[in-house]
Formats: C-alpha cells, structure tokens, sequence
C-alpha cells in the first residue's frame, strides 16, 4: 500500500480488525520511511461490475461515488454512519448478486431510492430531485405526495388555518 504522505511503497501494517457490521477489515498502517499513519480498509469484491449510463457510456462501478452521493443526500440528517455503511454494503451486495456483469444506472438509482426512503424522507426527496432532474416546484408535490401516500398509520399533517375561517 502506498504511503498517502510520501509515496512510499513499503508501508506496514500495526493492526487489523473487522469493522463493526464485518463487512470489511480495518487496517492500521505505518510508513517507515516518513512515520506517517494512516487507516485502510479492505472489501470483497464478487465481480467487476461495470455501470451502463443512460447516455450509453460505460464505467467501471466505483463503491466510494455511490457512498458519496448517498451522504451528499442525507448531509445534516441524523443518520448514523453505520446505517449508511449497512445500505451501501446491501446495495452493493444486491448488484454483485445479481449476477449481471453490466448494470444500468437507473437500478443503481432505484436502489438507492429505496434505501433513502427507509431512511430518512428528507434525504429520499432530495436525492429525488436530482436523479429524477426535477424542473419546478410540481415536482416536489408529486414526490411528497407519494410520500404522505406511503405512510401506513402516520400521522396526517393538519392544514394551517386560513385567514378568513
């Protein structure tokens, strides 16, 4: 592994543990040419997935975007990080799973859609809006809509009083 601080080739490792849900392992690393420290973390990897965007181009699946553009969504949500790891890893293992070596970008979405909805609405409306490319505010009701639709036994939300009642 290479030493993010010098480049050095020959790090050690000091320590290895899995990380809480074991989906991956934890290591601790030191350079011995700059003294720098620093953390990796190693995955399984099934296949090698690649991602079929809509304009037909194709991409090697990269974990870090799909987990960047979840906590993008769900910034400044009270949502823990090892829930956001559980969903990344369960979407990641329904793609690998699956058994297709190419994947269209729009199931990516869709998964993660469905992740963020049992998440957090707020982060599932605003993922919404940008894989869905909304372009007015109607967008934003139809997806509320369905929302408040979903909701079993939930409670209504009261119209505000208006002026002349």
């Amino acid at each position: 592994m290479r030493c993010p601080y010098c480049g050095s080739l020959d790090t050690q490792v000091k320590d290895s543990r899995p990380t809480d849900d074991s989906a991956s392992i934890r290591r601790r690393r030191v350079c011995p040419d700059c003294g720098g420290r620093f953390t990796t973390f190693e995955r399984v990897q099934l296949r090698e997935l690649t991602v079929v965007k809509r304009s037909g181009r194709r991409t090697v699946f990269d974990r870090d975007k799909l987990q960047t553009s979840i906590e993008v969504a769900l910034r400044k949500r009270a949502v823990a990080p090892e829930r956001i790891e559980r969903m990344v890893n369960g979407i990641v293992r329904q793609l690998e799973s699956s058994g297709e070596a190419e994947i269209a970008s729009s199931a990516i979405g869709e998964l993660v859609m469905e992740g963020l909805k049992a998440l957090d609405d707020v982060a599932y409306v605003r993922f919404a809006s940008v894989y869905k490319n909304f372009r007015e505010a109607r967008d934003f009701e139809e997806i509320l809509g369905q929302l408040s639709s979903d909701e079993e036994g939930g409670d209504q939300p009261v119209p505000p009083a208006r002026a002349d009642d």
